[in-house]
């Protein structure tokens, strides 16, 4: 019997009687969207009214985080609750092992119908079925924004439109369709992946709105001299405000295009919650929306994620369901994309399997604090396509954020939030490594090289506990010897 299978076996066991309501689920997945681009949390233009409707009726955690921000390594992060490193998604090519217990599964075999619409992206360019769905519609790869190939069940058909609202009747079509029992729905957005195809209907607005660029943007080169080299170099990149995904139309006009089509977005959580509305569901529904990882746009002269910089690893995340929680919560402790499953697994009464990583997200909402999580491991690994980001390992406290460059001889990054938040005095700014990390021993300032050093075994820590290798963490290991 597969791991899987026993894990599978144990939920169909469990008593579900210790939640009287069986809550259905929707779960909302956004590609890129950046933490703040919401008009509710203080964009000077960007309006968002069914977003700011979801915030305003629900919960906002301001402190969520992806431990990698990439695509598919984030998704199975999301459907496993496990770290990138023990679930094995290390890049947007590799498939999700079917080895390993999955929400939906979960859900599904303790009576959940489940339904996936939109883009999965983990094993290349296959849109087949994956288990745990009982209604499946997707996309090869990425997807196209305009009249998508998509495979319905196993058939694969064109359909005339724009994705993000052909998606959005299907999910519509869904939940009436689901009204009579308990059901996840997980509808995962194309949008708001570069390159951007708004639709007609918002092709023009905020045409003469002054974009918001950050004060690390300009080149400056006292600034880059206390960065890696790696930084500094990816700027001119497809990653950088110089190269900007390889599009002919200026940077500004870039990040309109962006914003445009998360226009098509928003319309489609309006007309989702109007869908849960008006068949009496949307008071024991659990709403949630997310982004799958950030999104830099012009911090440090980078664009796009692949880094440890703040707007790659942190998210939009909004929960909304009345009968669990007060409308207006706010959340401030760490929530993770790992978080997820376990999560979603609370709600419905199944006991999550040892596997996961991550925390139900419950009882912070319902105030419940003493005993979370006060930091996380964040990991990303270099990728063959785009070689100017090389792999990085490190660890977000609640005040530090310390990353870690591997295969290079460059800087490492260390920041301190709470005067810093836009991390622009590097406090490890004059050490270059040489050797597998050993940090402490270079930095003169005791006290910092003490922090470091702690953050390191935390990290070690982290990565022993959750199957990784605890090397990542620039401490090294007992016994190891290196060549001189």
């Amino acid at each position: 019997m597969r791991r899987r299978d026993l894990f599978l076996g144990a939920a169909t066991a469990s008593t579900l009687s210790a939640q009287p309501t069986r809550r259905n689920i929707v779960y909302i997945l956004c590609d890129d969207h950046r933490f703040n681009m919401f008009g509710c949390l203080g964009h000077p233009w960007l309006k968002t009214p069914n977003l700011d409707k979801l915030r305003a009726g629900g919960a906002l955690f301001q402190n969520a985080f992806v431990t990698t921000s990439l695509c598919s390594p984030s998704r199975a992060s999301i459907l496993t609750g496990q770290y990138m490193h023990a679930h094995g998604v290390k890049d947007n090519f590799t498939p999700l092992p079917q080895s390993l217990a999955t929400f939906p599964e979960l859900l599904q075999k303790s009576g959940y119908r489940t339904g996936f619409l939109g883009k999965w992206h983990m094993g290349g360019d296959s849109d087949e079925p994956r288990p745990g769905f009982d209604h499946w519609i997707s996309f090869r790869g990425q997807g196209e924004y305009w009249d998508p190939e998509m495979n319905f069940n196993g058939k694969r058909r064109k359909v005339t439109g724009y994705v993000t609202d052909l998606l959005t009747d299907e999910a519509k079509t869904f939940i009436q369709a689901s009204a009579s029992k308990p059901f996840l729905l997980y509808l995962s957005h194309k949008a708001v992946h570069a390159p951007f195809q708004p639709h007609p209907r918002h092709k023009h607005i905020y045409a003469l709105d002054a974009i918001p660029w950050p004060k690390s943007m300009m080149y400056k080169e006292e600034y880059y001299d206390q960065l890696p080299e790696w930084v500094k170099r990816r700027r001119f990149s497809r990653h950088g405000v110089d190269g900007a995904m390889g599009q002919t139309a200026t940077v500004d006009e870039y990040y309109r295009g962006y914003c445009r089509c998360l226009q098509a977005v928003d319309e489609s959580v309006g007309q989702v919650m109007d869908e849960l509305k008006k068949h009496g569901l949307l008071e024991n529904t659990l709403i949630v929306y997310m982004g799958d990882n950030g999104y830099l746009w012009g911090e440090h002269g980078l664009v796009d994620k692949r880094s440890m910089h703040e707007p790659s690893l942190r998210v939009p995340l909004l929960a909304h369901c009345p009968s669990l929680f007060p409308a207006g919560t706010t959340v401030d402790k760490m929530a993770l994309n790992l978080d997820i499953a376990p999560t979603f697994l609370d709600v419905a009464g199944v006991p999550a399997p040892k596997s996961m990583q991550g925390s139900s997200l419950l009882p912070l909402l319902q105030g419940k604090t003493a005993g979370w999580r006060k930091d996380f491991l964040y990991e990303y690994e270099w990728e063959q396509d785009y070689p100017y980001t090389p792999t990085l390992t490190g660890l977000r406290t609640e005040t530090h954020s310390l990353c870690q460059s591997w295969g290079v001889w460059d800087k490492n990054e260390l920041y301190d939030l709470r005067t810093d938040p836009d991390q622009m005095n590097n406090l490890l700014s004059g050490i270059s490594i040489r050797h597998r990390g050993r940090i402490g021993t270079l930095i003169k300032d005791q006290a910092l090289a003490k922090m470091v050093e702690g953050m390191q075994d935390r990290m070690a820590e982290i990565l022993k506990t959750t199957g990784g290798d605890p090397r990542y963490s620039g401490k090294g290991s007992e016994g190891d010897k290196f060549a001189m």
